[in-house]
């Protein structure tokens, strides 16, 4: 019984501290990443699964990176960049920053409409779209912030149906093994493409500015003066760490569910999410295909939020308007504002011919240009001993900066030359 009772207060207690490593970890696989999880494990089964074990610690380092930033500065990254860097660098971010950030949005809740039709197909896609929208704009105007991140990590829990789906049909745990541990690389364009496609959705630059934005958000809900000391460092490793796991393992799953199920069966040509879902039904049920599908709404609903504040820190930020998702609206107008307009605008995306597909094409793009550039200023920051004092990056830390700034920058060319040349 006294064993039972401290399992359960450990796991309350954890509970408590993991917060905004989880819902980053969770928020990057949005119904956007689910495509293209799903689009690498139907057209090349396997042989992509070894890609999560390679973006694990690279997305990690980069994250922890941004969470310590803003522990340290008490300040987003924008706000970091603003004050010890170069602006003109910081108003290029925003102008790429915000068409990406919101076509990502645009496409997201598209597949969360398109995804609850397939759920009530007497409702058209069109009225999901709109009441996710709605819902989402209501929930983040209206709840304070320790309730939206109450809520977003309990949303973190429904994501564990992709742990199960794989599992609903016959699997080879040999080829399995093989695939996760011995890369295989096609010298094929579309191969390559995909490969800077999971890239580009696994370390996406938004996730780097939610990071410091809501570590600050956290310090001001213990209301008061946080001394970052080497306890406050190590759990914010763990945490982060956590996070990132988190969306490594579905970023496995999907891929694993896709490359055994839809692969096996000749499905190769996976465009959207509700295909990937409406391809798996036949095959494996009505349980796995439901799971899929509720999983996608879920990550939308984590992401959206994410995704829109992101852009709202960086605005806000760089022109000094009060900020905070812990304020009332009357209070940050201007904050509120940006995440409306982001999520209206995402919303108007699918009534103007902006097909999901081409959203996420041109989001690779923007993404694929900022990602390398503020790698490289989030490694200047980290190592920065005016700005970070005794918290400077570890050697270690640097490689995987270092190792994350050359495979996106190579990453972000092959993108170009496949695009527009191959």
């Amino acid at each position: 019984m006294v064993v039972k009772n401290t399992f359960k207060v450990k796991l309350k207690n954890f509970w408590k501290v993991i917060g905004p490593g989880l819902v980053t970890g969770a928020s990057d696989d949005d119904p956007s990443g689910i495509a293209t999880y799903s689009q690498a494990g139907a057209a090349f089964g396997l042989s992509t699964l070894w890609t999560a074990i390679i973006a694990f610690p690279l997305m990690a380092a980069l994250q922890k990176m941004c969470a310590k930033i803003g522990l340290v500065t008490k300040m987003g990254l924008t706000g970091a960049i603003k004050k010890y860097y170069s602006k003109p660098v910081l108003y290029l971010m925003l102008i790429c920053s915000f068409p990406a950030i919101v076509l990502n949005i645009g496409a997201d809740i598209a597949a969360m409409g398109a995804v609850g039709n397939l759920l009530f197909p007497s409702i058209h896609a069109s009225f999901f779209s709109v009441f996710f929208t709605i819902f989402l704009l209501v929930m983040i105007i209206y709840l304070p912030y320790h309730k939206i991140a109450s809520i977003l990590k309990y949303l973190c829990i429904v994501l564990l149906v992709y742990f199960i789906v794989p599992f609903l049909y016959h699997q080879d745990f040999g080829a399995i093994l093989k695939s996760t541990f011995i890369p295989t690389i096609h010298f094929e364009k579309a191969y390559i493409a995909i490969l800077v496609g999971i890239l580009g959705t696994t370390i996406s630059p938004y996730l780097f500015f939610w990071q410091a934005s809501v570590e600050v958000e956290e310090q001001k809900q213990l209301k008061t003066k946080l001394i970052v000391n080497k306890r406050v460092m190590d759990n914010m490793t763990n945490e982060v760490d956590f996070g990132m796991t988190f969306s490594g393992l579905i970023m496995y799953f999907i891929i694993l569910t896709t490359g055994t199920v839809l692969f096996q069966a000749g499905v190769t040509q996976i465009d959207t999410v509700e295909q990937a879902a409406m391809a798996l039904r036949p095959l494996v049920g009505n349980s796995a295909y439901l799971l899929f599908a509720i999983g996608v709404i879920a990550t939308g609903l984590i992401a959206i939020p994410v995704l829109s504040g992101s852009l709202s820190y960086m605005f806000t930020e760089t022109f000094g308007w009060e900020q905070g998702l812990d304020k009332k609206f009357h209070e940050a107008k201007g904050f509120y504002i940006i995440i409306a307009i982001s999520l209206l605008l995402g919303l108007g995306l699918n009534y103007v011919g902006v097909s999901p597909i081409n959203a996420l094409i041109y989001t690779a793009i923007l993404y694929g240009i900022t990602a390398p550039v503020i790698i490289g200023l989030i490694l200047l920051i980290s190592n920065n001993k005016k700005i970070m004092g005794k918290h400077t990056n570890s050697v270690t830390a640097n490689v995987m900066g270092m190792i994350a700034l050359l495979i996106m920058s190579a990453a972000a060319m092959a993108f170009v030359y496949l695009y527009f040349f191959g």
